[in-house]
């Protein structure tokens, strides 16, 4: 037995606009550089090119900031009110903030910076949010290449979110489809006969991060697909990902 994985990043994505059809762009991506799916490959989808084709843009020039947004933005030295509002609007409720960032609670479940709203690689004065529902956005590419390829294959779709207990930024997984996205050890046995009592690694995230390896942040490679993973297949969502609140040490 010799395992190996691959990742191969999928270039050639043209730069996304409201509407564009992610699927089709990407198998037709697939096609040009004579990429061929096989079953269980994984394709991991980049956030900002969904967020993009579904339109989830938001102007701050058609935000009027509320009372609290204004006061925040006072303690803050790169963010204005009508920015503040908007990452407020997308958030459950605020964990923490300091001059330069807002930890907040998305929605979605998903604690993180400014409530994913970001201008990265966006059109100058205009931010992009999260999509709104991100398990959904990676149903409809599989279901896509189950229809035309009979392949049973899993997506990702990934973000890029810091780390409470260290210091960088990493991908992970906000959504998904096909897989579950925790391995479960509990109850098998290490190589020394030991019972795993509480292993249950976070393989989607694993994965997500592997695949920015490959597409990297500027790069232009906004897909890529990994081969080789023995994952589980499933009706998993990336809300199985989140910390319960009462299992948070961090709140």
């Amino acid at each position: 037995m010799n395992p190996r994985i691959s990742i191969v990043g999928i270039p050639g994505i043209k730069e996304v606009v409201p509407g564009d059809n992610i699927p089709l762009i990407i198998d037709n991506a697939l096609d040009s550089n004579n990429l061929e799916l096989s079953e269980d490959d994984i394709l991991v989808v980049a956030q900002k090119i969904i967020s993009k084709a579904e339109g989830r843009y938001m102007d701050p020039k058609e935000v009027i900031p509320s009372k609290e947004a204004i006061d925040i933005a006072k303690n803050m030295v790169n963010k204005s009110p009508e920015e503040v509002q908007i990452i407020l609007n997308e958030s459950r409720e605020i964990i923490r903030h300091t001059k330069n960032v807002l930890i907040t609670e998305h929605k979605l479940g998903f604690i993180m910076a400014n409530a994913g709203v970001d201008s990265s690689n966006v059109e100058p004065g205009k931010f992009l949010l999260l999509p709104k529902d991100p398990d959904s956005s990676a149903g409809k590419i599989r279901d896509y290449f189950k229809r035309k390829y009979q392949l049973p294959i899993a997506v990702i779709i990934s973000d890029t979110f810091g780390r409470p207990w260290r210091s960088g930024q990493t991908n992970v997984a906000i959504g998904l489809s096909g897989m579950n996205p925790l391995y479960d050890y509990i109850n098998t046995f290490d190589t020394f006969g030991n019972c795993l009592k509480v292993t249950n690694i976070a393989q989607a995230d694993e994965i997500a991060s592997a695949a920015e390896l490959i597409m990297g942040k500027a790069d232009a490679i906004p897909a890529a697909l990994v081969r080789g993973v023995k994952f589980r297949k499933g009706k998993g969502t990336a809300a199985d990902l989140i910390r319960e609140k009462k299992e948070d040490l961090f709140r």
